[in-house]
């Protein structure tokens, strides 16, 4: 199976990145390039939804870590929609939901990226 992934702005600075399918050592490269071009174009406030993503290796979760570094660098954030707890157990056995905010859908999340983008600029 490959990765589906596709963004969309929702605000002026947050954007909503969907998954879907699987995420692993085969499909990574295409969320870090993705990851890496939203960065490169001032989308520093990622929504990453988890929601119809069906698989994720280690090499998924290092791909996500990494793109929370590029956003913090420059002082944005990334929450994450993770529905399934066959996925949300993992951030929790690694320790992960204390480095990111996550919830189950999506409304949440970009309300919580717009609150902290209100206040880390406004």
């Amino acid at each position: 199976m490959d990765l589906k992934a596709s963004y969309e702005h929702v605000s002026e600075l947050v954007t909503v990145v969907t998954l879907g399918g699987e995420l692993d050592v085969y499909t990574a490269a295409k969320l870090r390039n993705l990851l890496v071009e939203l960065v490169n174009h001032g989308r520093f406030f990622l929504v990453l939804d988890m929601e119809a993503l069906d698989y994720m290796d280690s090499t998924g979760f290092g791909v996500v870590v990494g793109g929370l570094k590029r956003v913090r660098a420059h002082e944005g954030m990334m929450a994450l929609v993770v529905p399934h707890d066959r996925i949300a157990k993992i951030f929790r056995i690694t320790g992960l939901t204390r480095v990111f905010p996550i919830f189950d859908t999506v409304a949440p999340a970009i309300e919580f990226l717009g609150r902290v983008e209100t206040g880390a600029h406004g």
